[in-house]
Protein backbone atom coordinates (compact mmCIF):
# COMPACT_ATOMS: atom_id res chain seq x y z
CA UNK A 1 0.00 0.00 0.00
CA UNK A 2 1.16 3.92 -0.97
CA UNK A 3 2.02 5.08 2.47
CA UNK A 4 2.85 8.49 0.81
CA UNK A 5 0.55 11.53 1.31
CA UNK A 6 -1.09 10.69 -2.17
CA UNK A 7 -3.14 7.77 -2.25
CA UNK A 8 -3.74 5.77 -5.52
CA UNK A 9 -6.77 4.40 -6.77
CA UNK A 10 -7.86 2.35 -9.69
CA UNK A 11 -10.41 1.90 -11.73
CA UNK A 12 -12.23 -1.25 -13.32
CA UNK A 13 -14.61 -1.59 -16.28
CA UNK A 14 -16.11 -5.30 -15.51
CA UNK A 15 -12.69 -7.04 -15.85
CA UNK A 16 -10.94 -4.35 -17.58
CA UNK A 17 -8.46 -2.10 -16.30
CA UNK A 18 -9.68 1.49 -17.00
CA UNK A 19 -6.60 3.11 -14.69
CA UNK A 20 -4.79 3.23 -11.97
CA UNK A 21 -2.99 6.16 -10.03
CA UNK A 22 -3.89 8.96 -8.12
CA UNK A 23 -7.59 9.96 -7.89
CA UNK A 24 -7.57 12.53 -9.71
CA UNK A 25 -6.20 10.94 -12.91
CA UNK A 26 -8.36 7.81 -12.61
CA UNK A 27 -11.05 10.27 -11.84
CA UNK A 28 -10.48 11.77 -15.63
CA UNK A 29 -10.01 8.79 -17.16
CA UNK A 30 -13.28 7.24 -15.77
CA UNK A 31 -14.75 9.66 -17.03
CA UNK A 32 -13.43 9.69 -20.64
CA UNK A 33 -14.43 5.83 -20.77
CA UNK A 34 -18.11 7.20 -19.68
CA UNK A 35 -17.90 9.93 -22.02
CA UNK A 36 -17.62 7.02 -25.02
CA UNK A 37 -19.86 4.36 -23.12
CA UNK A 38 -22.35 6.20 -21.15
CA UNK A 39 -24.02 3.03 -19.95
CA UNK A 40 -21.20 1.51 -18.33
CA UNK A 41 -20.76 1.49 -14.55
CA UNK A 42 -16.56 1.24 -13.80
CA UNK A 43 -16.04 0.90 -10.04
CA UNK A 44 -12.80 2.94 -8.83
CA UNK A 45 -11.26 0.89 -5.67
CA UNK A 46 -8.78 2.69 -3.05
CA UNK A 47 -5.43 0.93 -3.54
CA UNK A 48 -5.17 1.20 0.74
CA UNK A 49 -8.26 -0.09 1.49
CA UNK A 50 -9.50 -2.21 -1.16
CA UNK A 51 -13.00 -0.54 -0.86
CA UNK A 52 -14.70 1.28 -3.31
CA UNK A 53 -15.23 4.86 -3.77
CA UNK A 54 -18.20 6.86 -4.38
CA UNK A 55 -17.61 9.95 -7.01
CA UNK A 56 -20.28 11.93 -8.84
CA UNK A 57 -18.90 11.73 -12.69
CA UNK A 58 -21.86 13.65 -13.67
CA UNK A 59 -20.95 16.86 -15.85
CA UNK A 60 -17.14 17.60 -17.75
CA UNK A 61 -14.11 16.74 -16.62
CA UNK A 62 -13.55 19.84 -15.03
CA UNK A 63 -16.97 19.50 -13.02
CA UNK A 64 -15.86 16.13 -12.15
CA UNK A 65 -12.85 17.34 -10.44
CA UNK A 66 -13.94 20.09 -9.09
CA UNK A 67 -16.07 17.71 -6.98
CA UNK A 68 -12.85 15.99 -5.84
CA UNK A 69 -11.52 18.53 -4.08
CA UNK A 70 -12.25 19.63 0.00
CA UNK A 71 -14.89 21.95 0.54
CA UNK A 72 -13.67 25.59 1.01
CA UNK A 73 -13.42 27.12 4.06
CA UNK A 74 -12.19 24.73 5.48
CA UNK A 75 -8.81 26.32 5.94
CA UNK A 76 -10.28 29.76 6.89
CA UNK A 77 -8.66 31.50 9.48
CA UNK A 78 -10.33 31.02 12.73
CA UNK A 79 -10.38 33.32 15.51
CA UNK A 80 -9.33 32.69 19.45
CA UNK A 81 -10.30 29.40 21.27
CA UNK A 82 -9.17 26.34 21.01
CA UNK A 83 -7.37 24.99 17.41
CA UNK A 84 -9.78 22.83 15.20
CA UNK A 85 -8.20 18.87 15.80
CA UNK A 86 -10.32 16.87 13.58
CA UNK A 87 -12.33 15.16 16.89
CA UNK A 88 -14.63 13.24 15.77
CA UNK A 89 -17.53 12.51 18.71
CA UNK A 90 -18.07 8.84 19.27
CA UNK A 91 -19.83 6.53 22.02
CA UNK A 92 -17.57 4.70 23.86
CA UNK A 93 -18.89 2.18 26.29
CA UNK A 94 -16.66 1.63 29.14
CA UNK A 95 -17.32 -0.35 32.67
CA UNK A 96 -17.45 2.03 35.79
CA UNK A 97 -13.75 1.10 36.72
CA UNK A 98 -12.52 2.35 33.40
CA UNK A 99 -14.08 5.59 33.05
CA UNK A 100 -12.71 6.21 36.89
CA UNK A 101 -9.41 5.44 35.79
CA UNK A 102 -9.86 7.70 32.38
CA UNK A 103 -11.13 10.70 34.45
CA UNK A 104 -8.23 10.45 37.15
CA UNK A 105 -5.43 11.08 34.77
CA UNK A 106 -4.04 14.59 33.89
CA UNK A 107 -6.30 15.74 31.08
CA UNK A 108 -8.95 13.74 31.37
CA UNK A 109 -10.97 10.45 29.81
CA UNK A 110 -10.24 11.88 25.98
CA UNK A 111 -7.15 13.01 26.33
CA UNK A 112 -5.96 9.70 27.95
CA UNK A 113 -8.13 7.64 25.26
CA UNK A 114 -6.33 9.45 22.49
CA UNK A 115 -2.93 9.01 23.88
CA UNK A 116 -3.52 5.10 24.60
CA UNK A 117 -4.80 4.54 20.96
CA UNK A 118 -1.28 6.11 19.66
CA UNK A 119 0.84 4.52 22.09
CA UNK A 120 -1.20 1.21 20.67
CA UNK A 121 -0.75 2.32 16.76
CA UNK A 122 2.61 2.88 17.29
CA UNK A 123 3.55 -0.96 18.68
CA UNK A 124 1.12 -2.90 16.42
CA UNK A 125 2.11 -0.71 12.90
CA UNK A 126 3.24 -3.76 11.07
CA UNK A 127 0.81 -5.84 12.25
CA UNK A 128 -1.63 -3.51 11.19
CA UNK A 129 -0.32 -2.78 8.00
CA UNK A 130 0.20 -6.61 6.82
CA UNK A 131 -4.10 -6.85 8.11
CA UNK A 132 -5.20 -3.42 6.19
CA UNK A 133 -3.06 -5.21 2.67
CA UNK A 134 -4.50 -8.45 3.33
CA UNK A 135 -8.39 -7.13 3.96
CA UNK A 136 -7.34 -4.33 0.38
CA UNK A 137 -6.47 -7.58 -1.22
CA UNK A 138 -9.61 -9.39 -0.19
CA UNK A 139 -11.95 -7.03 -0.74
CA UNK A 140 -10.78 -6.27 -3.91
CA UNK A 141 -10.89 -9.93 -5.47
CA UNK A 142 -14.40 -10.32 -3.89
CA UNK A 143 -15.92 -7.29 -6.24
CA UNK A 144 -14.30 -7.66 -9.02
CA UNK A 145 -13.17 -11.35 -9.29
CA UNK A 146 -15.56 -13.24 -6.60
CA UNK A 147 -17.11 -15.13 -9.68
CA UNK A 148 -14.43 -16.67 -11.21
CA UNK A 149 -12.75 -19.61 -10.92
CA UNK A 150 -10.54 -20.31 -7.77
CA UNK A 151 -11.77 -17.80 -6.14
CA UNK A 152 -12.30 -18.52 -2.83
CA UNK A 153 -9.38 -21.18 -2.65
CA UNK A 154 -7.13 -18.25 -4.15
CA UNK A 155 -8.62 -15.65 -1.59
CA UNK A 156 -7.33 -18.37 1.36
CA UNK A 157 -4.04 -18.35 -0.51
CA UNK A 158 -3.94 -15.20 0.20
CA UNK A 159 -4.49 -15.30 3.98
CA UNK A 160 -2.04 -18.27 3.89
CA UNK A 161 1.41 -16.28 2.41
CA UNK A 162 1.23 -19.09 -0.28
CA UNK A 163 2.28 -17.22 -3.76
CA UNK A 164 2.38 -20.17 -5.38
CA UNK A 165 -0.86 -21.24 -4.66
CA UNK A 166 -2.30 -18.00 -5.28
CA UNK A 167 -0.33 -17.72 -8.96
CA UNK A 168 -1.76 -21.00 -10.01
CA UNK A 169 -5.35 -20.15 -8.80
CA UNK A 170 -5.67 -16.68 -10.65
CA UNK A 171 -3.53 -18.26 -13.75
CA UNK A 172 -6.94 -18.33 -15.55
CA UNK A 173 -8.68 -14.74 -14.67
CA UNK A 174 -8.57 -12.27 -16.93
CA UNK A 175 -5.18 -10.23 -17.35
CA UNK A 176 -5.70 -6.77 -15.54
CA UNK A 177 -7.59 -8.58 -12.66
CA UNK A 178 -5.08 -11.58 -12.28
CA UNK A 179 -2.43 -8.47 -12.27
CA UNK A 180 -3.94 -6.21 -10.18
CA UNK A 181 -5.16 -8.84 -7.69
CA UNK A 182 -1.35 -10.32 -7.99
CA UNK A 183 0.08 -6.93 -7.01
CA UNK A 184 -2.18 -6.07 -4.48
CA UNK A 185 -1.00 -9.67 -3.26
CA UNK A 186 2.35 -9.02 -3.40
CA UNK A 187 1.77 -5.57 -1.13
CA UNK A 188 0.21 -8.30 1.53
CA UNK A 189 2.74 -11.00 1.71
CA UNK A 190 5.37 -8.10 1.91
CA UNK A 191 3.71 -6.63 4.91
CA UNK A 192 3.17 -9.82 6.30
CA UNK A 193 6.93 -10.38 6.40
CA UNK A 194 7.69 -7.26 7.73
CA UNK A 195 5.42 -7.75 10.66
CA UNK A 196 7.26 -11.03 11.56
Amino acid sequence: MPTHDTPTCTAFDGHALVASGTLAEVALAVRRLLDRHPTHTPLVFDDATGQTMEIDFRGNADEVLARLQPAAGNDAPRGAGRPRLGVVAREVTLLPRHWYWLNSQPGGASATLRKLVEEARRSSTAKDRARLAGEAADRFMRVVAGDLAGYEEASRALWRGDRDAFNRLTRGWPKDVREHARRLAAIARDAQAEAG
